[in-house]
């Protein structure tokens, strides 16, 4: 067999390989992207959702009691007025609260935190006092956007930051910047996704109603989070990092995330992973910076600058390993003279 036959034959079997894996690779992804999407989203329902009762000792054993019939739906705080109850939905505590008066029980709510959950302890918390003949009254304490009074903005804002986070670590690393100048030009990326983020959330769409400059800085350092962790990876893994990185924050991070409706309505453990994720966190600081004043907002704060500063160090890290391995593979450098022949006399 001719040395052109062989290799004709070694590119087709070549051919061959990777047709096969882009048919099994294909499938796999989708139903990666199903599972990740579509099981939450079908298996939406409260799980020891934080709600608070207040009022009378007696009542609120009684209101205890009916909400314990739902069972592992709820975790009860049981607060000495409404007073309280209030100030616990404004620091993030609970969701709503039920309190008992001598005109019926009053639902509060908080939108901002999240409309689904609002509308699901309305329809829960008037369907068991309709059994009783009672009417409940219903307060948003800390009412969402009047411009998005669903969420819907919202929640589709998560996914545009995880791509921009994504396409800039995955153009620092495919640009070859390495070391303190692909640290540079993640951070000012990042700055600027916030800015412009903010002023299309803020003030053009007017979905977000806290401190402009707040939100801003907590969109870019959700920004950051994401493109620090891809680039990260890209500089110890190569470019494979940028694609796990990317179906890490995409297909796992975003649908696990809860930003249209609640870490509290999902699986578990998929509510707690995606708090651990950029995406997650990122929305919940968001809430935190926008409707509550900054209320809750340290624990997601603080898994953002987690996630920004390993994957920034791995940038660092993974550009001085290879600094080092390029200059142990060119070798020492010898000088060499050339001796001029011998003169013959």
């Amino acid at each position: 067999m001719s040395t052109t036959s062989t290799t004709s034959a070694a590119a087709a079997q070549g051919h061959r390989r990777h047709m096969i894996a882009v048919v099994v690779l294909v499938p796999v992804l989708v139903a990666l992207a199903l599972w990740a999407f579509a099981w939450p989203a079908a298996r939406t329902a409260p799980r020891d959702l934080p709600l608070g009762v207040a009022g009378p000792s007696t009542a609120v054993t009684q209101v205890e009691q009916q909400l314990s019939a739902h069972e592992g739906a709820f975790d009860i705080h049981r607060y000495a007025d409404e007073a309280a109850a209030r100030d616990a939905i404004e620091d993030r505590t609970v969701y709503g609260a039920v309190v008992v008066t001598a005109q019926g029980p009053k639902l509060l709510t908080a939108s901002a935190a999240s409309p689904f959950v609002a509308q699901l302890l309305q329809q829960a918390v008037t369907t068991q006092a309709a059994q009783s003949g009672a009417q409940v009254t219903t307060v948003d304490v800390v009412p969402a956007a009047a411009n998005d009074p669903r969420g819907a903005a919202f929640g589709a804002s998560v996914l545009p930051l995880a791509l921009a986070g994504v396409a800039a670590g995955a153009v620092v690393t495919l640009l070859g910047l390495r070391g303190v100048r692909a640290v540079g030009t993640l951070l000012g990326s990042a700055a600027l996704v916030g800015v412009v983020a903010a002023t299309i959330a803020h003030s053009w769409l007017g979905v977000l109603t806290g401190d402009w400059w707040t939100e801003a800085a907590a969109l870019g350092l959700t920004t950051l989070a994401v493109s620090g962790a891809v680039a990260g990876l890209a500089s110890l893994l190569g470019t494979a990092g940028i694609g796990l990185g990317g179906l890490t924050v995409v297909l796992i991070g975003n649908p696990f995330s809860g930003a249209s409706s609640a870490p509290q309505l999902l699986p578990e453990p998929v509510g707690a992973i995606g708090q651990w994720l950029p995406p997650g966190a990122g929305a919940s600081l968001l809430r935190s910076v926008s409707f509550f004043d900054g209320a809750g907002a340290l624990g997601p704060a603080l898994t953002l600058a987690w996630w920004a500063a390993l994957g920034l160090g791995a940038v660092l890290l993974g550009s001085a390993l290879k600094r080092r391995t390029e200059e142990r593979n060119a070798g020492p450098v010898t000088a060499t003279t050339e001796r001029e022949p011998a003169l013959v006399n």
